[in-house]
C-alpha cells in the first residue's frame, strides 16, 4: 500500500536551501522509503551506513576523499548515518564545501545521532522526525470508511508500515520488529549492560500506561536504584519507544505538580511487550490502550503541524483528573478519553472553572476531531 507521508511536502520545500536534510525516527517507519521517493528522479549517490565498507570510507573522511566519493553527484543520501564514526563532521564538510550538493541523511537511533550531529551541524541542517503511520496518513490513503473499519486492528497492532501492509501476519511482524528495534538497537547504542532489566522495565511500563509512574516503585520492583531507572527511561524515550506526559499545574495548591505518565509511541509495540493481542472486548486494559493510542496519534499530529502546543495530564490530590491537557499560546483545553459512548462522565468543575476552559469527551465515534 502506498501511503503518502505528511512531511514529504515539508522536506521538498527545503531542497536546495544549502542545508543538510535529516530524517530521524525508529527503525522501519519508512525513513529510507520516504527519502528515496523524494529523490527518485534525481541521479543520486546512496551510501548505506549499515555497510562496513561505507562506514570505513566515511569515517574521518577529509575533503579530498569526499570529492572522490561524491564525484559529480548533486544529490547524496547517507542512510543509517548514526552508524558512521564522526558522521557529524563528515556531514559538516559536505554541507560547507560542496555547495551544489543536496545532502540527505537518516538515522534510527536519535540519541546517538543527536550526540554526533548537533554541534557540528549547528545552523546547517533541517531535521524532521518520522513516526509510524499517522491516523491522517492512513485515512488519506485508504479513505474514512476503511480506516474506521480498521480502528480496532490499529489499536491492537499499531501503525508501523509493515504491520499495516501485512494484515493477518501482524504478530509475527511485530515480534521481529521488537527484537531488532527494541533490544538490538537500544542495547547497542544506549550503553545498557543488563538486557533482562530493560525487558522487565518495558513490561512494567507497559502494564502501567494511563497511570502515574513512580521511579521509586520501579526501582524496588527491578532491584536497581532510581537513577538507573531514570537513565533507562530516558534512553527508551530518545529511542522512540516511549514518551512522557508531565502533570499540568498552574494555580492550585492541591494539583499534582511533579508526577508523570509514560505511554508507548506505538500500541502494537506495547502489546508485543506484554504478549497480549486479545480483542478489545476481552481486555481489561481497553481504556488505557485506547488512551495511549489517541494521545500518541495526537503527538504525531502536533509534531507534523509544527505546533507549539504542550501536552500534559491533570490531577489533584483528591483524585480529580483530566486524561489529557493541551496548552498553546496560553489557551488550555482538556480531553477525557473513553472508549464507550455510553459511559457518563462528570468532568471536574475545578479544572473548568480555574482555567476557564472546556473539557471535551472523546470516544471511538468522535475521535477524528482530535486527530
Amino acid at each position: 500500500m502506498n501511503i503518502n507521508r505528511i512531511i514529504e511536502t515539508q522536506i521538498k520545500a527545503k531542497i536546495g536551501k544549502g542545508k543538510t536534510i535529516i530524517v530521524v525516527g525508529p527503525r522501519q517507519v519508512g525513513k529510507t522509503t520516504l527519502i528515496k521517493k523524494i529523490i527518485r528522479n534525481e541521479d543520486h549517490l546512496f551510501l548505506d551506513g549499515d555497510d562496513p565498507t561505507i562506514r570505513n570510507l566515511l569515517a574521518n573522511a577529509n575533503t579530498e576523499q569526499l570529492k572522490s566519493i561524491i564525484g559529480t553527484y548533486k544529490t547524496v543520501f547517507i542512510d543509517e548515518a548514526q552508524r558512521i564514526e564522526n558522521i557529524g563532521l563528515t556531514l559538516k564538510i559536505i554541507t560547507d564545501q560542496f555547495k551544489t550538493v543536496q545532502l540527505f541523511a537518516s538515522g534510527s537511533s536519535a540519541f546517538e545521532l543527536h550526540n554526533k550531529i548537533n554541534e557540528p551541524l549547528t545552523g546547517r541542517k533541517w531535521e524532521y522526525h518520522l513516526f509510524p503511520i499517522s491516523w491522517k496518513e492512513l485515512e488519506d490513503a485508504i479513505g474514512f470508511v476503511k480506516a474506521t473499519q480498521q480502528l480496532e486492528l490499529r489499536i491492537l497492532y499499531g501503525m508501523y508500515p509493515d504491520v499495516i501492509n501485512n494484515i493477518g501476519q501482524e504478530t509475527e511482524v511485530l515480534k521481529q520488529l521488537a527484537n531488532s528495534y527494541l533490544y538490538k538497537d537500544i542495547l547497542a547504542f544506549g550503553g545498557i549492560r543488563k538486557p533482562d532489566l530493560l525487558e522487565k522495565l518495558l513490561q512494567a511500563l507497559a502494564l502501567q500506561i494511563g497511570n502515574e509512574v513512580s521511579y521509586n516503585e520501579l526501582s524496588q520492583l527491578l532491584g536497581i536504584d532510581k537513577n538507573t531507572v531514570s537513565t533507562y527511561i530516558d534512553i527508551l524515550e530518545k529511542a522512540f519507544v516511549v514518551f512522557r506526559l508531565k502533570s499540568f499545574s498552574k494555580n492550585l495548591r492541591n494539583e499534582i505538580k511533579t508526577n508523570q505518565k509514560i505511554y508507548f509511541c506505538d500500541t502494537g509495540i506495547r502489546n508485543t511487550v506484554i504478549g497480549n493481542f486479545n480483542p478489545l472486548n476481552l481486555r481489561q486494559d481497553k481504556g488505557a490502550l485506547w488512551e495511549n493510542f489517541l494521545i500518541s496519534e495526537r503527538i504525531k499530529k502536533l509534531h507534523y503541524e509544527n505546533s507549539l502546543a504542550k501536552s500534559y495530564f491533570w490531577r489533584t490530590v483528591q483524585q480529580q483528573e483530566i486524561d489529557y491537557v493541551e496548552e498553546e499560546a496560553e489557551k488550555i483545553r482538556g480531553y477525557e478519553i473513553k472508549w464507550s459512548t455510553k459511559v457518563k462522565i462528570k468532568t471536574p468543575k475545578l479544572f473548568t472553572e480555574t482555567y476557564k476552559t472546556e473539557t471535551i469527551v472523546l470516544n471511538h465515534e468522535n475521535f477524528r476531531v482530535f486527530l
